[in-house]
């Protein structure tokens, strides 16, 4: 059975910085496109970043951009979330998720299997 685990999320100061690990047993990670999702409360779950799995093309939201980066660890089977300049509006539940599409899918609907989640909190 298909298994992920992030880990890493917390309470965080504004302008700080955390690294989400997106960690899978029994399941190659490097074989799929793995994207991260968040979700605060009374909103839609929505795309933050994602990775290919062939070339290592990525996506990033525009909200983003510049703050997050999204990597690969083939060796220790992780994917990482890099946040910094953290803001009080990126607080939700971050997700890993892995598709069975190529490409970057940066859609929800597009990604088969998910972790249970982590919460980070931006507040001071």
């Amino acid at each position: 059975q298909v298994q992920l685990v992030e880990s890493g999320g917390g309470l965080v100061q504004p302008g700080g910085s955390l690294r989400l690990s997106c960690a899978a047993s029994e399941f190659t990670l490097d074989y799929y496109p793995i994207g991260w999702f968040r979700q605060a409360p009374g909103k839609e779950r929505e795309g933050v970043s994602c990775i290919s799995s062939s070339d290592g093309n990525t996506y990033y939201a525009d909200s983003v951009k510049g703050r997050f980066t999204i990597s690969r660890d083939n060796v220790k089977n992780t994917v990482y979330l890099q946040m910094n300049s953290l803001k009080p509006e990126d607080t939700a539940v971050y997700y890993c998720a892995a598709s069975e599409r190529v490409g970057v899918p940066i859609f929800p609907s597009q990604y088969h299997y998910w972790g249970q989640g982590t919460q980070v909190t931006v507040s001071s």
